[in-house]
């Protein structure tokens, strides 16, 4: 098979074709580990948090987002985390059987010589998909489990290895970061709009959007001024208000339940929070 040169730098990707090792997801929370090092290498994501991480002589800071490249022959060890509120959740890929043109057999290039990458945006995104869905492939025991997880590795070492060969210039006045940002904040609206009557989870929406509950709701509150829940309290107190002036749902708990509230009087301090009557007083009003 012909090599496919990578653009940029002097990285050639012969035949991909790597043995998945394994995946492992943890925190630093009771880690109780000595310096080792492993005869294959390893990439590591920071799924969320922050903590410090030793690689090659080196106490790293890490925190949501980082990658870190752990190539053979390497010492490593997670250190003990200095703020217990704030423990990192960090996702394993160990592999072999690579061959990157200009680097040592089953070594991966790192990224101005260091250890570290920090990630942002697209590529941020599309990495905590990935390890997303090689955690659901590993718990799930179905036909053909191996090869999907393979698939998923092969990925994964793509984009690690594009991101170092073909760096991206943003054109003046654009922000790939941004962009990316912006789209996260429509989807989150758009899905709040359509399914604002639904029992809604911050987890939920930010599970099937392959990124961290903590991370849409630091952007969305940076974009709309307002965190996720307090946004989709203003749709439903709408809708309710609406649905009030209409006349059509007589029952307060009827529309308590049309907006997403199961309990009427939760959803009554709420809605006299907002506009300073009652549902019934706004009832009798229209």
């Amino acid at each position: 098979m012909e090599m496919n040169e990578i653009r940029g730098k002097n990285f050639k990707l012969e035949d991909l074709n790597p043995t998945f090792l394994y995946t492992w997801k943890g925190t630093g929370k009771g880690v109780n580990e000595s310096r080792h090092c492993h005869d294959y290498p390893q990439i590591a994501f920071v799924l969320s948090g922050s903590g410090q991480y030793y690689i090659e002589e080196k106490a790293l800071e890490i925190t949501e987002g980082d990658l870190m490249i752990i190539n053979p022959g390497v010492y490593h060890q997670w250190l003990k985390p200095t703020d217990p509120e704030s423990l990192a959740t960090v996702f394993f890929v160990g592999f072999s059987d690579i061959q990157i043109e200009g680097c040592a057999v089953n070594c991966l290039p790192l990224p101005d010589g260091q250890s570290l990458m920090h990630t942002a945006g697209e590529l941020r995104q599309r990495l905590f998909k990935i390890c997303s869905s090689m955690e659901a492939e590993n718990s799930d025991c179905r036909q053909g489990r191996y090869f999907m997880l393979k698939s998923y590795l092969m990925q994964l070492l793509i984009l690690v290895v594009r991101e170092q060969a073909e760096p991206v210039t943003a054109a003046k006045g654009y922000s790939f970061e941004s962009v990316s940002r912006k789209y996260v904040v429509e989807q989150m609206l758009s899905f709040f709009e359509d399914h604002y009557s639904e029992k809604i989870s911050l987890d939920q929406i930010a599970e099937n959007m392959y990124l961290s509950p903590f991370y849409i709701s630091k952007i969305f509150k940076s974009e709309t001024g307002a965190s996720p829940i307090r946004h989709l309290i203003n749709i439903r107190l709408e809708k309710a208000k609406e649905l009030l002036e209409k006349g059509d749902i007589t029952s307060i708990q009827e529309v308590a339940g049309a907006v997403g509230y199961e309990d009427a009087y939760h959803f009554s301090k709420l809605f006299k929070k907002r506009y300073g009557v009652s549902p019934s007083q706004a009832r009798k009003k229209a």
